[in-house]
C-alpha cells in the first residue's frame, strides 16, 4: 500500500479528473468538499472537459494551475503525486478509453498509470441510460471494478434531460474515505 503523503508533512493530494459534461460546470461542490474534509486538490480536466471550467476561479480556490496537456520536457510538475484520483464527472468516452487502456490524453494517461501505481481511484459517470446500456460501457465498468477502482452507484439520468437531477459530487470522497483516514 502506498505511503499517504498526508504522513509525509502535508495536507493529502486528490487530483480531481473533470471531463466534458454538462454537469462538469459545478465541479466545483467537489473541489470545495474534499478542500473541508482535508484535501489538497489539483484538478486535470479532458481536452473538451476543460470548456466546462473557469480555469481561473479553479486556480484560485485549490491554488494550482488547471492541467489539461503534456508538460514539456524538463518543465517542474505542477502537482504532487496523487494520493488519490476522483474522477468526476466521468463521460462514456473517457470511461471506455480508460478501461481500455488508452491514454491519449493527459487525464487517460494519469488514470491508466494510477492503477499501476496503486492509487486509488472514485469514478462518478455522467452517462445517459441509453449509453449506458452499451455493451462496452458495462464491460468497461466491469474491466473498473476488477482493477479496483471504486465507481459510484448513481444512476444514469435520461437522455436529453439536462442532467437536471442532483449529481452526488459528495459521493467520490464517501469511496475514498477509507484511504483518506489512514
Amino acid at each position: 500500500m502506498r505511503e499517504p503523503s498526508g504522513s509525509r508533512g502535508r495536507r493529502p493530494f486528490l487530483y480531481v479528473v473533470v471531463c466534458a459534461a454538462g454537469v462538469a460546470r459545478d465541479a466545483d461542490v467537489l473541489f470545495a468538499a474534499a478542500q473541508d474534509a482535508g484535501w489538497d486538490v489539483g484538478v486535470v480536466a479532458t481536452p473538451q472537459g476543460l470548456g466546462f471550467l473557469d480555469a481561473a476561479a479553479v486556480e484560485e480556490r485549490t491554488g494550482y494551475p488547471v492541467r489539461s496537456a503534456w508538460r514539456s520536457p524538463g518543465e517542474p510538475r505542477p502537482f504532487p503525486d496523487p494520493d488519490a484520483i476522483a474522477v468526476a464527472p466521468a463521460t462514456f468516452n473517457t470511461v471506455n478509453k480508460w478501461a481500455a487502456g488508452i491514454a491519449d490524453t493527459l487525464a487517460l494517461g494519469i488514470l491508466c498509470e494510477a492503477y499501476g501505481q496503486g492509487v486509488p481511484t472514485a469514478v462518478l459517470p455522467a452517462v445517459n441510460s441509453f449509453l449506458a446500456r452499451h455493451p462496452a460501457y458495462v464491460e468497461s465498468l466491469a474491466r473498473l471494478r476488477a482493477m479496483g477502482v471504486r465507481v459510484s452507484s448513481a444512476t444514469p439520468h435520461t437522455p436529453k434531460s439536462g442532467e437536471t437531477a442532483a449529481f452526488p459530487w459528495e459521493e467520490a470522497l464517501e469511496l475514498l474515505a477509507p484511504e483518506h483516514a489512514e
